[in-house]
């Protein structure tokens, strides 16, 4: 592809250089994909701007990764800039006697951000126990776990406009949350740090968060595949999609029409396979390319619409596609 051969203009001058042809098989959890056209590793506000700034002048495609976990790479790989931000501040600060505020740089590792708040007894986020991601990550997608939504703890952000670098604080509300969803997926902003709203618990109370995420995470261990895979690859389906009713109620979780095609840990495409574990995922056996994800997602979709005339959509980020290879 040629646009990934652009060499870089020799007047380039960033705090934090920006690299050309940078593998990404090695930044996202299915391990499959190409190269960054150019990459870089922002570690302060400052470079995140200058990042953008640069890819502005030069008018580039922008994308931001985070730890990978819920994305698959094209294996021609992703024209223009892939930033990969590195901010990793938190700081906490009271503000009665029972709640305090959290404040966490986009590039912070959740599962790093739950420990520290275990660390210094704030209770709330250890829910979201072993789900994968930055902070970014995790505010972009809305994470969930049952009943808890990440956005029912978040007070106010800032966020980063990709054209101008302007940075605004913007409140809750500002990001319109839904399932799986928030105002930063229209690509405009990006997030650089979130403030959580959590409960200063005492010595029992951190004692029983601390017992209930070693639940959660080995729950998950047993449910899920750990590694090699995004998690959930098609998102559940909308009540307008569906006809298939139980008890009055839509069957809108695509892991039933999944399990009903029985593709679970049975079919497969050169080296990826459908987890014996959960139907709706899909994991690389080692030797996968995204070329063989797709195509054993689009099986599964042709599947699904063959018995229940439903297509599943990905809930899983296609990243560097020019078009788009599903159904």
């Amino acid at each position: 592809m040629d646009h990934l051969n652009t060499i870089v203009p020799s007047n380039l001058n960033l705090p934090h250089p920006i690299q050309i042809q940078v593998p990404l098989q090695d930044k996202n959890w299915f391990k499959t994909g190409g190269c960054a056209q150019f990459y870089c590793e922002p570690q302060t506000a400052i470079d995140f701007q200058c990042a953008l700034q640069w890819a502005y002048d030069n008018k580039l495609p922008l994308t931001i990764l985070g730890e990978g976990a819920n994305i698959l790479i094209n294996d021609e790989g992703i024209p223009g800039l892939v930033i990969h931000p590195k901010l990793h501040t938190i700081r906490h600060y009271p503000i009665t006697a029972i709640h305090t505020h959290l404040e966490a740089d986009c590039g912070v590792s959740f599962g790093d951000l739950i420990q520290y708040c275990l660390d210094h007894q704030l209770i709330g986020l250890e829910e979201f126990s072993g789900i994968p991601g930055t902070v970014g990550g995790s505010v972009f997608i809305n994470i969930h776990y049952f009943e808890f939504l990440l956005s029912n703890f978040i007070v106010h952000a800032q966020v980063i406009h990709k054209n101008t670098g302007i940075i605004t604080r913007v409140d809750r509300d500002w990001f319109n949350f839904g399932y799986n969803y928030s105002t930063l997926h229209n690509n405009e902003y990006y997030l650089l740090s979130a403030t959580f709203l959590l409960r200063q618990g005492d010595a029992l109370e951190t004692a029983y968060a601390q017992g209930r995420s070693h639940e959660i995470i080995r729950h998950r261990k047993q449910r899920y595949p750990k590694s090699n895979t995004c998690g959930s690859f098609f998102r559940n389906f909308y009540p307008s999609e569906v006809t298939l009713e139980s008890n009055g109620t839509k069957l809108i979780y695509v892991a039933y029409y999944l399990d009903k095609i029985g593709v679970k840990g049975q079919l497969a495409v050169g080296d990826a396979i459908v987890s014996y574990q959960h139907a709706n995922m899909l994991v690389n056996r080692g030797k996968a390319t995204s070329n063989d994800l797709i195509g054993l997602a689009k099986t599964m979709q042709e599947l699904v619409f063959q018995q229940f005339g439903i297509i599943p959509q990905p809930e899983c980020r296609l990243l560097g596609f020019s078009k788009y290879p599903l159904l």
